[in-house]
């Protein structure tokens, strides 16, 4: 595939989500050809369903959205690497008590 000629960018790492906003600024004939390279490559059936139903509605009148495809996708955009989670937010681990006395755990 030759990425500048292909109506989506980086397609193939296009999450569903971020495919789902995005087709809808394709027109008939990139959209026809999106579902092609799908159907031949992935073929992910929900991927496949979900274009097909935005064909429908364009051969009904929709028109595409004015959503720039060829923007950075979703997960791309202000991402921060790693994760805000520590260990030090953990939680002190917590023992059930047994049965018997709750002052003395562990007794009975």
């Amino acid at each position: 595939m030759q990425e500048q000629d292909f109506p989506l960018p980086d397609y193939d790492q296009l999450s569903t989500g971020s495919l789902q906003h995005m087709i809808r600024s394709l027109g008939k004939d990139e959209l026809t050809r999106v579902l092609g390279y799908e159907q031949e490559h992935n073929d992910r059936p929900q991927v496949v369903e979900m274009m097909r139903q935005r064909l429908d509605e364009l051969r009904r009148g929709a028109e595409p959205g004015s959503g720039e495809h060829r923007a950075e996708p979703a997960e791309a955009q202000g991402s921060t690497k790693g994760s805000p989670v520590t260990p030090a937010g953990a939680p002190e681990p917590m023992h059930p008590l047994r049965h018997g006395n709750h002052n003395r755990p562990g007794t009975t």
